[in-house]
């Protein structure tokens, strides 16, 4: 991951700049278990004692760590400065920030959000011991919200994101490729998902959700629809609609597809019907889909087309960013409800990747739905996975 974390180090620097921060800081501890969701993007490996990795409006990257830690980061090559601590990080830190914020109202911006969980990466506690570590200093009303630095950060994709997420893709598509062989009458939703289990654990691939869950396996009309666990008990059957959502990271990247099939001889005129309010649904928010536009007004669209063609509409957002996980934060393709915050007005930017992905219950059928993956480009979009446009067969 080093050529990314160096790329995404000097983005930060950029993004900083543009901020009006004086400095972008991100602040941890004991990271093996549980760590800010930005800190893979900017180091390589964990940080043990309290550390500090800033970023100034200058374009330095200095990082304060414990002196076993400092070792790793120096050798990484990534930053100009590493300043290692024994007893206490209070002292160095204060200096850097003496050093480095010299205005007479400094601007620290520090990693939290009311908004987007992947900018809310600094616990409570350890913004209490920064404020303690602060107090008597000039410093000590100069903390917040870096959102807007960390927000574009995930979101503006290197061209080595992208072939990472394109690799990821693909290895998800090879995995779909298998699905129709091994859907046989009487075979049960989780009999797949342990299935493609053990392949992912074959193939080094991870998990871009959490691995109970994924992948989301439906069979006709009395399995769990959204966020549920394959069962046992559920048989595949004739006139079924099978339904797969499956997210693998592959090289530190993510995907996130959802395909469908169908058990017959012969595609009904229901589900045909289904199938193509889906697919214009979905064809409809991607032609809103482009640099300045809010995410509410894609899935305006979106939800607008399916809502005519006689469905209800979907209960969730139309599309989410996909970056190292399935569900990467920033701007979201949603309605401006109560749960999404400011997020569905965030304007999209250019070499962000989304989801776009949308469904509808057909009674005695079953759940029909599709996600693709596009990026958005300065004047529209790329598709990065090949849209499901037709239901295949699943004759045995």
């Amino acid at each position: 991951m080093g050529s990314i974390t160096r790329a995404k180090l000097e983005q930060a620097a950029r993004l900083v700049q543009k901020s009006g921060l004086d400095i972008w800081l991100t602040f941890v501890r004991e990271t093996v278990e549980g760590c800010d969701p930005v800190l893979p993007l900017i180091l390589d490996g964990g940080l043990t004692w309290q550390s500090a990795l800033l970023v100034t409006s200058t374009g330095k990257k200095i990082a304060i760590v414990g002196n076993y830690d400092a070792d790793a980061l120096i050798a990484s090559g990534d930053w100009d400065e590493v300043i290692p601590y024994v007893q206490g990080i209070q002292s160095d830190l204060v200096q850097v920030l003496e050093r480095e914020a010299p205005t007479d109202i400094p601007r620290i911006g520090v990693n939290y959000s009311t908004d987007d969980c992947k900018a809310d990466g600094l616990s409570h506690g350890m913004f209490m011991l920064l404020r303690s570590y602060l107090q008597g200093t000039r410093f000590a009303d100069a903390l917040e919200s870096a959102e807007s630095v960390v927000t574009r950060l995930r979101a503006h994709k290197t061209d080595e994101e992208i072939a990472r997420m394109k690799q990821a893709i693909a290895e998800t598509n090879r995995l779909f490729d298998e699905i129709p062989g091994l859907c046989r009458l009487g075979v049960s939703e989780l009999d797949i998902q342990q299935h493609v289990h053990r392949q992912m654990t074959q193939r080094g691939l991870g998990f871009a959700w959490d691995r109970v869950g994924n992948p989301i396996v439906n069979f006709g009309p009395d399995s769990m629809i959204g966020h549920g666990i394959p069962s046992a008990h559920l048989k595949l059957e004739p006139g079924m609609i099978v339904h797969l959502d499956l997210g693998v990271i592959a090289n530190g990247y993510a995907s996130d597809i959802q395909r469908c099939w169908f058990v017959g001889d012969q595609v009904p005129e229901n589900v045909e019907r289904g199938l193509r309010a889906v697919v214009g649904a979905i064809r409809a928010g991607a032609e809103v889909l482009r640099p300045g536009v809010q995410g509410w007004q894609v899935d305006e669209a979106a939800r607008t087309f399916l809502v005519a063609q006689g469905y209800p509409e979907y209960l969730h957002a139309f599309g989410h960013q996909v970056g190292r996980i399935a569900h990467d934060g920033g701007a979201v393709l949603g309605p401006r409800w109560e749960r999404y915050g400011r997020t569905p007005c965030i304007p999209i930017e250019a070499d962000e990747v989304y989801t776009l992905e949308l469904g509808v219950t057909l009674p005695g059928r079953g759940y029909l739905g599709l996600e693709e993956m596009v990026r958005v480009t300065n004047d529209g979009l790329e598709w990065l996975t090949e849209p499901q446009t037709t239901m295949p067969l699943i004759t045995g």
